[in-house]
């Protein structure tokens, strides 16, 4: 086993805790759960399928810390072209030695669930969402294959994956469900009972950086079931309105390719700049159907109204003193509310954006999400505590 392991010394009794995410390219909310798992836990070592982080992202989520990585990591070009890979992913989890570990930490929205156990072990899952292509928005990936050959390909691959997150759902003792909408997915899918923790977000009210302008933003990775082209289409439909989009991602040349005039992109922005565009824009934006939705959270903490289509967990994270939902997720029905939204001119207050996200703050996780895990320690091993002293 790796030499610098860490021991937990509790009452005489040694506690090793290793910490398995699904991999580290670009920082998003679950690179955040991590981040706040390891202040609860910071002698926990760290596994992955692959980490290509920079050094800057490694010390803010990673606190600096090395990660232990499977044989992906030296495939040539994962780095770039690491979405081909994912048949290798379950082999690839499963290659990983945890046996030196008594507890395991899983943040999973693919496969880090899937991690092999040990008799003995206690693996407890925060489940970011069961794999998306492997279950419900199977057909929204396929949809972006170009070839009958490339989608006949992948079907049989997310079939199979299908299979194998099911299966190795049961080599988890307890899940963790980042929001009810999530929880019901993982009782739809793997049959298992979950514990709802929502993740931690800064929820500390922001001083607006400058006066409201009348351009709405959309922050966001550019990927499918993201659904930023939709939000376009719907601005082209409106020309007298202005857009701006931040981010990046595959499907940055596809949406590029038409940009109407009313519509800035921005490519990637720091966090800086987004504290400053989202603070200052008429309205925060996004159209996808989110586990929990972080992004939303944080443009509440600027008193920024949301306009979402009324699914997943933006249902949990949105209330109509903080946001507008349209019915139904198609572009008239964003054009619609859009509308309706500029013209209304409806006044929001700060007192019902800091009620509404008081709920998701980075405290109340650490708090939480340390209760549950010793709890558990204390059921499977006797009354141990991995709180470092």
């Amino acid at each position: 086993m790796f030499k610098d392991v860490v021991e937990f010394n509790m009452k005489g009794q040694n506690i090793k805790m290793a910490l398995v995410h699904d991999w580290f390219n670009q920082a998003g909310g679950a690179e955040k759960v991590v981040k706040e798992i390891l202040l609860c836990f910071p002698e926990a070592d760290v596994f992955c399928l692959f980490d290509f982080f920079d050094s800057k992202d490694r010390n803010h989520y990673l606190m600096g810390k090395k990660t232990y990585k499977s044989f992906i990591q030296h495939i040539p070009h994962a780095k770039k072209r690491y979405r081909n890979l994912f048949p290798l992913f379950p082999l690839a989890i499963e290659s990983l030695d945890l046996s030196g570990y008594d507890v395991i930490i899983s943040s999973s929205s693919c496969v880090a669930k899937g991690v092999k156990r040990k008799p003995g072990q206690l693996h407890i899952s925060y489940c970011h969402s069961p794999a998306r292509y492997a279950w419900d928005l199977k057909e929204e990936y396929l949809n972006v294959v170009r070839t009958s050959l490339a989608r006949s390909v992948l079907k049989y691959f997310f079939g199979r994956l299908r299979e194998w997150d099911k299966k190795s759902s049961n080599r988890v003792d307890y899940f963790i469900a980042n929001s009810a909408f999530v929880s019901n997915r993982i009782k739809t899918f793997f049959g298992r009972d979950s514990t709802v923790i929502y993740p931690p977000v800064n929820v500390n009210m922001k001083d607006v950086e400058g006066s409201r302008s009348d351009i709405y933003i959309t922050v966001s990775r550019l990927v499918t079931y993201k659904n930023v082209d939709m939000i376009v289409e719907a601005f082209r439909q409106m020309p007298e309105l202005k857009l701006e989009v931040a981010g990046d991602g595959i499907l940055r040349k596809k949406i590029l390719k038409n940009l109407p005039p009313n519509v800035t992109y921005l490519g990637y922005i720091d966090d800086e700049t987004k504290r400053r565009k989202i603070s200052t824009a008429k309205a925060f934006i996004a159209a996808a159907t989110e586990d929990f939705g972080i992004s939303i959270v944080e443009a509440q903490s600027y008193c920024t109204p949301v306009i979402i289509p009324c699914v997943g967990g933006y249902k949990e994270t949105v209330n109509e003193k903080t946001g507008v939902f349209f019915p139904n997720k198609t572009i008239e029905d964003m054009v619609h509310t859009i509308r309706a939204f500029h013209n209304n001119q409806k006044i929001f207050h700060k007192k019902d954006f800091e009620e509404n996200i008081r709920r998701f703050s980075e405290e109340r996780f650490r708090s939480e999400f340390k209760a549950f895990i010793n709890e558990k320690i204390e059921m499977h091993f006797g009354n141990r505590n991995l709180e470092k002293k």
